[in-house]
């Protein structure tokens, strides 16, 4: 889909094209914080190389396009992102939406345990959905360069301090069971974001937690529509 879109940007002379590419993109022991120019230094996680790698292509293809037909195309890679309006169907939701659905789940039905995927052990850096969106403006307004930027929110967290918060922003009381079959993913994430502050003067501005209460608040009162 990227791929035609570029190009019907192209054939129409659209003046500027905004890329938005993934973390997963990166290798799976990607040195800590992940900088660009490690982005070919190995194979993504196995469970998110083919997504990520369809992703990588179209930094390829914008950066051909630039060479060859002067386009302006720019690419960005943006960490995990969460906020209202998320995806929290229960097959295909990440790991912040798919955590609140299970623990609202727990409290509705009066459960005293939920389970959640891994050991707790991995790392990921989360950005909230508004902060990403000033950043794609930010970038299409102030940068011109091929060579692809990332956007986070500088900073760590692991799976099990994750699900620590969200219990407690949620006042649930019960246990978390780890299924330890099942896989962790990408051992640690966190991007080095300089190149986006000092490329177009992006920094993330929501803390984590009223981030999380924000979209927790919202699942909550639309938890009967999605």
């Amino acid at each position: 889909m990227g791929i035609q879109l570029m190009e019907a940007a192209r054939l129409e002379k659209v003046k500027k094209f905004v890329s938005i590419g993934t973390i997963c993109a990166y290798p799976k022991y990607t040195p800590i914080p992940f900088k660009e120019k490690d982005l070919w230094s190995g194979y993504p996680e196995e469970t998110n190389a083919p997504y990520g790698i369809a992703k990588k292509m179209l930094l390829v293809q914008s950066q051909a396009y630039r060479d060859q037909y002067n386009f302006n195309g720019i690419f960005l890679l943006p960490v995990n992102l969460y906020g209202p309006g998320d995806n929290f169907d229960s097959a295909s939701s990440h790991v912040i939406p798919a955590l609140i659905k299970k623990v609202q789940y727990a409290l509705d039905n009066n459960e005293k345990q939920i389970v959640v995927w891994g050991d707790g052990s991995a790392s990921r850096e989360f950005l909230y959905v508004a902060d990403a969106a000033r950043a794609i403006v930010l970038a299409a307004k102030k940068y011109d360069k091929s060579d692809p930027v990332n956007i986070g929110a500088n900073f760590e967290i692991t799976i099990r301090k994750l699900i620590q918060i969200i219990v407690k922003l949620m006042d649930y009381k019960g246990k978390i069971v780890w299924d330890k079959t099942k896989p962790n993913g990408q051992p640690r994430r966190k991007l080095d974001v300089s190149k986006a502050r000092r490329e177009f003067g992006f920094i993330a501005k929501t803390k984590f937690k009223e981030g999380l209460f924000k979209t927790i608040d919202w699942y909550r009162k639309n938890k009967k529509s999605v």
